[in-house]
């Protein structure tokens, strides 16, 4: 009997007229069953009346739907719950946090839950709108961006490079780009708010939601862009506020509309960047100055609404006159100096200084430096100028022969190498080639780096002056007197002197000497030869004969074999003479031969001296 059917013992007996106990030898099982209907003492009647209320306790209490998604209406909310009636035997209560996406849910709304448990411990009903939302989520998401739908969403928080926003229960996407059609510098602004927002973008495979605010106001604003860029005209002024500022320039909203104006039309100063001209959502006038077919590229212009620098530059500014002013630009080959606001002059770095030398303008001056100059060239049709600083001192080139006369000593500092020879500075603007020829009278110096270094000081005389070309021939070895008039009488053709090979091969050696110290001479390697038919080895001292000597070349030949054999001499007559003229001057008083001829004379003497035999 089901519990509806069942009343209290009690109350049975009071509606039921006393019977008498039963006798012993009688057994329960003979009384007749219970029926209501036989308690009421009428066929039908209790029993439709009974089941149309079982019906309508049925249709009410519906059946179970435990782990199913229904339909709900909210009864009653509070600052923390929200009471929702399913038509089950009892209300759901659920937290009102699962509704905050949903700020302006009220008494009679009707919302989707899943019902998580049909009854529990307590015989409470447990709902869940938050699984119910995510359950529906991806199919609503789809439907929304396949129908173009607008949806709403509640930004919970802010990520890497944009918003994450709960749509139907599901996390989306919201790019900062995506925000708003202006550029957003505060993000957080938009946390806890809930907003309408596009669909734009699902990916199927990892289920990611991408959602646009930005999309919902371009569609406002596309009919007001139409407007205006049906009426651009290039010219025109128009009335706009900044945007979004760069480092190359300025956005302006135009009224749905953006412009761009560039760094350069700024301003007719020169700027590092936008920012020092205009600030964020300042409203500006700007004129119109190109813009492409389609008029999706506007170029707008600032600096253009005032009259050039260039046009109140006073007019009787002339070449070389004097003008001062701030360095803007410092660049290598020369610095850019504002003479007023917008009119500037290059003076380049071969102005700065009288020096040959090219060196950066950054050793001269600065950025932000006031400097004085001179106008070199004008142009105010190209609006140009030219300046220079060296043309405020004196040239050192004028009086050059009174300051460097030929044949004076000075001292100057190394500058520069060549293999020619060396580059010396005697003053700002005043260089001098010394040759390598002209370095030392003893040392053969193949390369200026030899001799000496970048920065060193030399003592030179001035042997040339080229005041037209600015040219200064210089030597050092002048400065002191010539060693060779004195090795002339020492390294006499014929002499014998004692020296040491420095080196020794198959082409000969070099041999210096230990009383004259820088002085080199060759002997050829024929004249290397000892008596016993060995070479002289390096490091070796041995004994040499003079065999030539040039003082104008600098040169010193020596013999080792014309110690003991005779030799060819060749006597230099110096300067104006017969230069290398051969002279037999005999080393012994015999016949003149050479040592070809000797040589073949005695292979001929032994070879008759074996045939006689």
């Amino acid at each position: 009997m089901s519990e509806e059917n069942q009343v209290p013992q009690e109350e049975v007996q009071q509606e039921t007229p006393a019977q008498e106990a039963p006798k012993a030898e009688e057994t329960v099982t003979d009384a007749p069953a219970f029926s209501w209907d036989d308690v009421e003492g009428g066929e039908g009647t209790v029993s439709e009346e009974r089941q149309a209320l079982a019906a309508l306790y049925e249709e009410t209490l519906g059946s179970s739907v435990e782990h199913q998604v229904v339909e709900g209406k909210v009864t009653s909310k509070t600052d923390r719950e929200v009471i929702i009636d399913i038509n089950s035997k009892s209300e759901g209560v659920v937290s009102l946090n699962e509704f905050r996406y949903n700020p302006e849910l009220a008494v009679g709304d009707t919302v989707e839950v899943l019902v998580d448990r049909q009854e529990d411990k307590y015989g409470q009903l447990v709902l869940s709108h938050r699984k119910a939302r995510s359950i529906k989520a991806w199919d609503r998401v789809n439907e929304a961006h396949d129908n173009d739908e607008i949806v709403k969403g509640y930004v919970k928080a802010r990520t890497k490079g944009g918003m994450i926003v709960d749509v139907f229960g599901l996390e989306a996407f919201l790019p900062g780009s995506q925000i708003d059609v202006k550029p957003i510098r505060d993000y957080d602004q938009y946390v806890d708010k809930t907003m309408e927002f596009k669909v734009v973008k699902i990916n199927h495979e990892f289920k990611n939601v991408v959602v646009s605010h930005k999309a919902l106001i371009e569609a406002d604003l596309e009919e007001q862009k139409k407007e205006i860029i049906s009426k651009l005209e290039k010219g025109q002024v128009l009335e706009g506020v900044v945007k979004n500022i760069t480092s190359y320039g300025v956005f302006i909203d135009l009224g749905g509309v953006d412009g761009l104006v560039h760094i350069t039309d700024l301003s007719w100063s020169r700027i590092n960047h936008p920012s020092e001209v205009v600030e964020l959502d300042q409203k500006i006038n700007v004129v119109i100055l190109d813009f492409d077919e389609g008029k999706t590229r506007i170029q707008l212009g600032l600096k253009q609404l005032e009259k050039h620098p260039w046009d109140a530059l006073d007019e009787n500014l002339s070449v070389g006159d004097k003008v001062t002013g701030k360095v803007v630009v410092l660049a290598d080959y020369g610095a850019f100096v504002e003479v007023m606001p917008g009119v500037e002059g290059l003076i380049h770095v071969s102005e700065m200084s009288w020096s040959a030398h090219l060196r950066s303008a950054g050793d001269f001056m600065k950025v932000g430096d006031s400097v004085e100059a001179e106008v070199l060239t004008l142009d105010r049709e190209e609006r140009k100028m030219s300046l220079g600083i060296k043309q405020l001192t004196t040239d050192p080139w004028t009086d050059i022969t009174t300051k460097y006369p030929q044949g004076s000593q000075h001292t100057g500092t190394v500058r520069n190498f060549t293999n020619f020879g060396i580059f010396l500075e005697l003053e700002e603007g005043i260089d001098g080639l010394i040759h390598i020829s002209d370095l030392s009278w003893t040392k053969k110096v193949k390369h200026p780096s030899e001799f000496t270094s970048i920065g060193a000081k030399l003592d030179v005389v001035v042997m040339d002056i080229d005041a037209e070309n600015r040219r200064l021939s210089l030597g050092h070895k002048q400065v002191s007197d010539n060693p060779w008039d004195a090795y002339a009488d020492t390294f006499k053709v014929g002499n014998k002197v004692t020296g040491t090979m420095i080196n020794s091969g198959d082409k000969g050696g070099d041999v210096s000497f230990a009383e004259h110290e820088g002085v080199e001479a060759y002997c050829p390697a024929r004249h290397i030869t000892k008596e016993d038919g060995s070479k002289l080895a390096k490091g070796e001292t041995a004994e040499f004969v003079v065999i030539e000597f040039n003082k104008d070349n600098r040169r010193i030949v020596v013999s080792h074999v014309g110690t003991y054999k005779e030799v060819e001499l060749k006597k230099n007559t110096g300067r104006g003479g017969n230069k290398g003229g051969n002279v037999a001057v005999p080393n012994q008083n015999v016949e003149r031969s050479t040592m070809g001829d000797l040589d073949a004379l005695a292979a001929l003497k032994e070879q008759m001296e074996k045939g006689g035999k």
